[in-house]
Parts: structure tokens; sequence; C-alpha cells
């Protein structure tokens, strides 16, 4: 009956009138906190939560009962991947200098290019965007890699992306990514920054005039977000103008930093100390900033963060995916820092990355008793939302935003159950997800994304993946064929009979 109800109505639209969603459990919000309420009711009118508890007294034009599932806020994923991930390249095949990951000379010389067309980076935020819903994110801001552009990211394909959100039903923080500098193999192992301060000047006024442009488009799905790339790539006078311009804009910037080995001795011999000392002495530390991801701060780095209000996007499978964890979940949320979660690789499974985050959390702590499956889903919810700056997303509760996912619990692999928020950091994955619901839009329902074919992107996808792959000796040292770059994990039997 379920599903005959989800498919009577308009994928991509916002039904008619008042909708009530009931499953055996709904995390509901009160006096500042979660509430598992049992057997519970959430009620949607337009893009609003009208209602949450149980027997709601008014009148409603449909109920849609999910059963044995929980009713939940959306994720909100700060560090959203938004292009065909190219750090899985990374992971059986090191070091990452002689596989494409830094720009050697020769092809800086040769003149960096653009590896995808506009309509492929158009096309990949739509795909990206799918699969967050899919994953129940409802509201992200993507991220993506600069190895394979030509410097920045560009306007076009950032106002395709928004309109990709507003098609899709997925709330948005973005504006295209821009730099001032960049990584240069001046040999195996011998990586440099080189800088061009005003292409990145111009890249923040780019950024700025498309934050103008698009703040409040589709609904207020679109809002706009600074994204300096990485903090070895910024010049003090390029992110004192990146805070002058958010200060304007009033809007959050995101910055990655503290977040490995290269970035930390590449900031210590530019600046004589951490990413956090060198832009506390600047004056740069504020609430404005979102930093991933914390991987490689220092006590006196996670101090300047808690002492100025800077939020930190733990993105656990990627940074365990490359040997480090942050250290740690607890310790950071002891300080007071407000921690949100990102995503940032492939899969886009906000569960898997709360499991990882609970197991290295105990790991680093060498406890088992400092972090509970309610501390990641909070990160995941109220963590993000605060990080943004507002207090009508992360939640459900009467005036907030119809922003739902539904996580079924009935999977064979999540039995047996006591408690769903621990089964489902546990035991879950994003595949469990059943319905997303973003400002009162249906844009998931079993497995269905509003204004996108998944499975039909899939395959352009891996086509799409497989030409990026291709131009990799362009840009790796030495310009050896793509199978020394990325070879089998095993060898490839060859029929002799063909």
């Amino acid at each position: 009956m379920t599903r005959q109800i989800l498919d009577s109505l308009a994928l991509g639209k916002r039904p008619q009138g008042r909708t009530l969603i009931t499953a055996a459990w709904v995390l509901g919000h009160r006096d500042g906190g979660h509430r598992l309420i049992r057997n519970g009711e959430v009620v949607i009118d337009g893009g609003e939560v009208v209602f949450v508890g149980t027997k709601f007294p008014g009148e409603v034009a449909r109920r849609v009962d999910f059963g044995n599932a929980l009713v939940s806020p959306g994720f909100v994923d700060l560090d959203a991947l938004s292009d065909l991930d190219t750090t899985i390249l990374g992971i059986d095949n090191q070091p990452g200098w002689a596989k494409g990951r830094v720009w050697p000379r020769s092809y800086v010389e040769a003149g960096p290019y653009e590896m995808y067309s506009q309509e492929e980076l158009a096309f990949q935020k739509r795909f990206a965007f799918g699969q967050l819903l899919l994953n129940g994110i409802t509201t992200a801001a993507p991220i993506a890699s600069l190895f394979y552009r030509e410097w920045g990211e560009t306007v076009a394909e950032f106002d395709a992306a928004a309109d990709a959100a507003g098609d899709l039903g997925l709330r948005v923080y973005l504006s295209p990514a821009y730099r001032a500098g960049g990584m240069v193999l001046e040999g195996p192992g011998q990586m440099v920054p080189v800088f061009d301060e005003q292409r990145g000047l111009a890249g923040l006024r780019d950024a700025v005039d498309y934050i103008g442009r698009q703040n409040g488009r589709h609904g207020d799905l679109v809002r706009g977000m600074l994204a300096p790339d990485r903090v070895e790539t910024c010049t003090k006078q390029l992110l004192r103008q990146t805070q002058a311009a958010a200060a304007e804009l009033d809007c959050k910037i995101r910055l990655h930093m503290a977040q490995g080995s290269m970035e930390v001795d590449t900031v210590r011999k530019l600046h004589g100390t951490t990413a956090p000392v060198w832009l506390a002495r600047a004056g740069l530390l504020n609430d404005r900033l979102i930093a991933p991801h914390a991987t490689n701060a220092t006590e006196e780095d996670l101090g300047l963060y808690a002492e100025h209000g800077v939020s930190i996007v733990h993105c656990s499978l990627v940074s365990a995916r490359s040997g480090s964890i942050l250290n740690s979940f607890s310790k950071c949320r002891e300080r007071g820092i407000n921690i949100a979660m990102g995503t940032d690789t492939t899969p886009a499974d906000m569960l898997m990355n709360l499991l990882i985050s609970l197991i290295t959390c105990r790991i680093a702590d060498k406890a088992s008793d400092r972090v509970r499956s309610a501390d990641l889903f909070d990160a995941a919810t109220l963590g993000g939302a605060k990080a943004v700056g507002r207090d009508d997303l992360g939640r459900l509760t009467a005036g907030a935003r119809a922003d739902i996912a539904v996580f079924g619990l009935d999977d064979a692999v999540m039995a047996p159950s006591v408690d769903p928020i621990t089964t489902l950091v546990t035991g879950g994955s994003g595949k469990v997800t059943q319905a997303v619901f973003v400002d009162g839009r249906l844009s998931m329902r079993f497995g269905e994304v509003a204004g996108i074919d998944m499975k039909a992107a899939r395959e352009r996808a891996q086509r799409q993946y497989d030409g990026l792959i291709a131009k990799y000796p362009d840009r790796s040292w030495g310009h050896p064929p793509v199978s020394e770059i990325f070879p089998p994990s095993y060898p490839i039997e060859v029929d002799a009979n063909g």
C-alpha cells in the first residue's frame, strides 16, 4: 500500500495538501536534542513540517506508512562528492605523485587543459546529486577534485549544478572553487608550490558574482558558500578578500586544511607554522569557516578551532582509506568544536561514514565508551545544520523545513535490532534509504530519483570516467601508459583461443 501511495505522487513535486508520514520509529526533536518516537507521525504541508508526534488531530490528504522503518531528518553533507571520484584510483596505486595526483613540470609547461567538456562537467554534478539523494542526503556542499582541471571550477558548470539541484530536488550550498596556486612535481617526490594570485582573485570575483545571481533560486534550495580550494593553494590576500566577501554576502566559507602531510609540510615551509595558527595570526579564523578534515590538526590547532567557532567536517571514509583519522571525534566534541559530516568520496554513503567514524574514534581513544552512535548521527544532522547557520534543518520539529529521509529497518543483514539508530549506524548502509523529501518535494522513492535515470547515468558515468583515465599519462611523471599507472589487482587472464 505504501508503494502504491508513493507511486501516485509526482516525483520531484510537493504533494497537494497535508501528508502524514509514519513508521515504527520517528526521530523527532525537542528541548535541543533528537528524540525517538515509537510509531510516530510527521505531517508536512508544502515545504514545512507542521507536526511531529503521535495521533495527529487534524485532517490530512494522505497517510504514508513505511512500517518497520525510521523517519529521520535528512543528512547534511558538507563535503559532498560532486564529480566522478578520482581518489579511489589511489587506493592501491601509490605513490600519488607518480600516479597523476600532482602535475609534473612537463604538463604545466605544455599547458594544463580541461579533461572534461562543459557538458561532461555538468553531467557529473547531476549524477553525483542523484547519488546523494539515494543515500538519504538532503543538504550538500559539493566538493570535486581540481587535479584534472585547467585551474579552478567554472561558472558554467555551477550554473548547471544549480539547475540540477532544482530539477532533482536537493538543497545545496555552492559556488565555483578557486585557488591562487598548486603543487608542481619537479622530480620524483619533489613537490613545490607555485602561485598565481591574480588568477585566484579572479576566481573569487567569479564566485561572488555567481552567489549574487544564484542565491535563493529554485525555491531557496540554492544558497551560496565560498570555496577556496585548499589552504596550501591560497595566499593571505586571497583569504582576506574571501572573508570580506563572505561578510558582505553573509555566507559561509569552506576551506580544506589540517588534512595531510603534504599540506602541513608545505604550509610550514611557506609560513613557518600550521595553517590554523597562520590564519589565527592573520585574524582569519571565525565562525564563518567550515574546515574539512582536521586529521592532521595539532592540539594548538584544535584549541584555535574551539576558540574561534570553526566547524570541522569529518570525512572518515576518505581519511581512513589514506591511513589517517580524526584524533579524535570525542576529544573535539569535548573541546566544544562543532562537528559536521561529509562523504567526500565514493560511495556517497553517510551511514558508512558514521560507522567508520565510530570505529576510528574508539581506536584513537583506546576506549569504547567515549562516543555513541547517536553522537555521529547528531553530527550528520544537527552539526551540519549548525555549521551552515540553520536551525530549520537537520531536525524534525514543527516549523523546520520538510527535509526527510526514510531508512528501512527490515533488511535481513540488520537483524536483530534493539535501537534503530545503533542498528543503522552499525549495520546499515545508504542502500536501505526508501524515500527522501526535500523541502516537501518527493525527491527519491525506492531508488528512483527525480530528474534523472540513475541506471542510464551510471553507464554514461563509466564511459566518461574511462575517457578521463585514458588522459592520465599526460599529467603523470614520465608519462607512462595507463597500464603502468593503474595496473589491475591481479593479472588479467588472456584467452589464448581468442
